[in-house]
């Protein structure tokens, strides 16, 4: 890996992001790129190595800090090309953990695609190709969210679907804090904020309780 590559990951580079796990995080562009030509993995905009690992890896592998690693299983829901839960299971290699990280994802050429890539990479994931929606009395630890749904729809879903877990990850965009405002007239929320490494805008949050309002 040259310099130029290995100052771009300078950002996420510690204890929990080595090296050997950056050039996995290279071998996933790879992959993307060559599977983008077939199906839509990422935005046909963003095909460069460069925007690919800005905007996608490095934005996905921010979140390690609040994965809650004393736990068996970590939810990403609606994966789609698998970020951010290819990123996780990638870091998880380094970190010798037994975790498993489940994958949600209804389209079968995605699902095909995250196979590959968990196969190749030998990560320890499950793909599960189902509508999460359809899924009841889910169990995990963390559970992550990222470009899958509104938070209050990703909200709701986890009060009614999910029968345990210990926190939950949202990446907030540019309309983050309007978002989180209106989201809190509804729900009482426990959260921290993380200021996002890759935009000046936008924020990660990490909710540790939630409660939905009675109006």
């Amino acid at each position: 890996m040259d310099n130029l590559i290995l100052k771009s990951y300078s950002k996420i580079l510690s204890p929990n992001v080595s090296r050997e796990t950056c050039n996995e995080f290279e071998s996933l562009i790879s992959m993307i790129q060559r599977k983008n030509r077939e199906i839509n993995i990422i935005s046909k905009k963003m095909h460069e190595k460069g925007a690919i690992r800005e905007r996608h890896i490095i934005d996905s592998a921010q979140i390690i800090d609040f994965v809650d690693l004393n736990c068996h299983t970590t939810s990403d829901l609606g994966t789609g090309g698998g970020m951010p839960g290819l990123i996780v299971a990638i870091i998880m290699k380094k970190l010798k953990r037994s975790m498993k990280i489940n994958l949600f994802e209804k389209s079968y050429h995605k699902c095909v695609f995250l196979r590959e890539v968990s196969k190749k990479l030998k990560l320890n994931t499950e793909i599960i190709q189902k509508d999460i929606f359809k899924v009841k009395n889910i169990e995990t630890g963390t559970i992550m969210s990222r470009a899958f749904k509104p938070m209050p729809i990703i909200l709701n879903l986890i009060r009614e679907n999910f029968t345990k877990y210990k926190n939950v990850i949202f990446f907030m965009g540019n309309n983050g804090k309007k978002i989180l405002n209106e989201t809190l007239k509804e729900w009482d929320l426990d959260y921290d904020e993380k200021k996002s490494l890759t935009s000046d805008d936008s924020f990660i949050l990490n909710i540790k309780k939630i409660r939905k309002k009675v109006l």
